[in-house]
């Protein structure tokens, strides 16, 4: 997530565990903590454009490396809290910061690898959006409390609501997968992959997309907490297949790793639309949730295959983008 909410859940979580007259600093240290995992947005190359995106939420991320993620932290610290805390007290509270910062990384849908070395999936489960407002302001309010009145009450009490609200995103999940399932069985497509992801900042519009014989249909799915799910029909786009989109490109180039790696990346997402066969897309993520406009792509030369792939990102903040996008929130009628 956002780095302002993985400090604050580091936070609360070493306020949970704190001794009272340690509730403040515990509080420091732990939203140090909870932001150390994301350091490995430094990996960067200029030579491989890619290699950031590889590496982010990677092995900093693994459950595995918490301990390590926790000594690095508090080794950082120690210089300047060797006199207010025993180096043991500090490992604890860093311990606490760091333990779900992968873990929460896991539950949006941008892909952690929540267990490596062990494994190289990347786990996205969908839950929560990178950005949840809601769930930074419960966590927000209960490290304010609990460090205002040095106690470790309200740090729980923040933890738990903010439990109940990846349960209430679970049980949206759940609707908005079922009703992919009947809009795909109303056109008579049977479903090959599929993935259901909230867009950003709520619980209610999500984005849809399934995979038939070679493509991917994309919609968007409102599901309101006190209505019925409503579907807003979306975009097709190509599944990029290199034996039939670049049937000659070498299998050992730098550009055919390249686009391996994309894949793995996007979780297998990945397309490409006829107009723009040069822009190999992650079909994720777009900034409407019924359209096949990329965030991200990585820009493909099969004349130069021994080039790297460059990446690319798509923002479009306009005015017609974000109206369009508040009347699928709100459940209007789109023409």
């Amino acid at each position: 997530m956002d780095l302002l909410t993985q400090g604050l859940l580091g936070a609360a979580l070493a306020q949970a565990g704190s001794k009272q007259q340690e509730t403040r600093i515990a509080t420091g240290v732990g939203f140090f903590a909870g932001l150390l995992a994301d350091a490995d947005i430094l990996i960067q190359s200029d030579q491989d454009p890619l290699l950031t995106v590889e590496f982010h939420r990677h092995f900093t991320h693994s459950i595995f490396f918490v301990p390590f993620g926790a000594l690095i932290a508090a080794l950082m610290l120690w210089f300047f809290l060797r006199h207010k805390l025993s180096f043991l007290r500090l490992y604890f509270y860093c311990f606490l910061g760091y333990s779900l910062s992968g873990v929460l990384d896991g539950l949006t849908s941008y892909g952690t690898h929540l267990f490596w070395p062990i494994s190289q999936e990347r786990v996205a489960l969908n839950l929560i959006s990178v950005i949840d407002p809601v769930f930074t302001l419960i966590l927000l309010a209960g490290v304010i409390i609990a460090f205002r009145k040095k106690t470790k009450t309200f740090a729980r009490i923040s933890l738990f609501l903010a439990g109940l609200y990846l349960c209430v995103g679970w049980v949206q999940l759940q609707r908005a997968e079922n009703m992919t399932a009947f809009l795909a069985q109303t056109r008579g497509h049977v479903i090959e992959t599929s993935i259901v992801k909230p867009t950003l900042a709520n619980l209610i519009l999500w984005r849809s997309i399934y995979e038939m014989n070679g493509k991917f249909y994309v919609d968007a799915i409102r599901v309101g907490f006190f209505s019925e799910p409503k579907v807003y029909e979306g975009e097709t786009i190509e599944k990029f297949i290199p034996g039939i989109h670049a049937p000659k490109l070498p299998e050992k180039s730098v550009l055919a790793d390249d686009i391996e790696r994309f894949t793995h990346f996007s979780a297998g997402y990945i397309g490409i639309q006829p107009e723009r066969p040069h822009l190999l897309i992650d079909v994720r993520y777009s900034n409407l949730p019924t359209s096949t406009d990329p965030l991200w792509a990585i820009v493909i030369d099969l004349h130069r295959p021994d080039q790297h792939a460059q990446y690319q990102l798509f923002r479009d903040a306009s005015h017609e983008i974000r109206q369009k996008f508040l009347a699928f929130l709100l459940g209007e009628h789109i023409n």
